[in-house]
């Protein structure tokens, strides 16, 4: 059963208020990644090196925000003829709202710097996994291509 009651000029400005107090925290969150803490790590150091990490940080995020007036419908999608529709005063409209976001934030290493008496040099964090797992897509790629081609040729 659905409630064909429409919300009112202040709950629809209260449900758009909401929808924004919301979107302003959620992108306040996202950007925080994206803060110099978020992407070099606090320096570490010895007596003749100090060491100082860095990431690559990605984030990304979105949030909608639905709000449908209209006349109540019945399933054959015609207007649901209502005893408060006689009255004059009354302004019949159905209603429907709603409100959805989501974000998120990863981080991977990518570097680390070091200082010392020879100067900085910066050493690259290689992701092992990642270019094995490109590797490996490259070559069931080459190999899938070469399977078509050979089927091509024998048509």
């Amino acid at each position: 059963m659905t409630d064909s009651k429409a919300p009112t000029l202040e709950e629809t400005v209260l449900l758009i208020d909401k929808a924004r107090e919301q979107a302003a925290t959620m992108l306040e969150k996202i950007f925080a990644a994206a803060q110099p803490g978020a992407v070099y790590g606090q320096p570490v150091g010895s007596e003749r090196y100090t060491v100082i990490t860095a990431a690559e940080v990605t984030s990304g995020g979105g949030f909608g925000m639905g709000l449908g007036l209209g006349p109540p419908s019945t399933p054959g999608g015609t207007a649901a003829p209502t005893a408060e529709a006689a009255l004059p005063e009354t302004r019949q409209t159905g209603g429907a709202g709603g409100l959805g976001g989501g974000g998120g934030s990863m981080g991977r290493p990518v570097a680390v710097i070091a200082i010392g008496p020879d100067g900085v040099t910066v050493k690259p964090v290689v992701d092992v996994t990642k270019v094995a797992l490109a590797g490996l897509t490259a070559w069931a790629t080459m190999l899938g291509l070469l399977r078509a081609r050979r089927r091509a040729r024998n048509c």
